[in-house]
């Protein structure tokens, strides 16, 4: 019997923000965050649209969770994001107290494993969930910037 919330499912939402940051001419990372199989913060990168490079996909979600939570740690819920968060996002995701990370595509430049950053030592990461759509998402993306 097929899960029907599973790793997938969720990752498929954070590629429609994703989507949507890439129709906004802005790097396509998606992110949202889910309890109990319920997504509970959808967000997509914002830094061109807010002037702000603090705006990634994942601080967004984090504080539309936190919102939602009414409560600044977010343990029990899973984010998942279609680009490995970068140092900043990882910092932000252990303060936050996430119990599961999930992303699509690695980052090798700046994705925060480069910086041997551990996560909250009471989350779990998973990496390489839907990793080709997400990777051809941000391919398309900055070829279209080198034409």
């Amino acid at each position: 019997m097929e899960l029907l919330y599973d790793d997938n499912y969720f990752m498929r939402q954070a590629l429609i923000e994703a989507q949507k940051a890439f129709e906004a001419d802005e790097v396509p990372v998606g992110a949202v965050i889910a309890i109990d199989n319920k997504i509970i913060a959808r967000a997509h990168n914002l830094t061109e649209r807010l002037n702000d490079v603090t705006a990634h996909a994942e601080m967004q979600a984090i504080t539309s969770a936190a919102n939602f939570l009414n409560g600044k740690y977010l343990n029990g819920c899973t984010l998942y994001v279609t680009l490995e968060p970068c140092v900043m996002c990882m910092g932000a995701i252990y303060w936050a107290q996430l119990s599961r990370i999930v992303y699509a595509a690695a980052d090798q430049k700046r994705g925060y494993r480069q910086a041997r950053i551990a996560p909250h030592p009471k989350a779990t990461v998973s990496g390489g969930v839907m990793e080709s759509a997400s990777a051809d998402l941000l391919h398309q993306f900055f070829e279209s910037k080198r034409k």
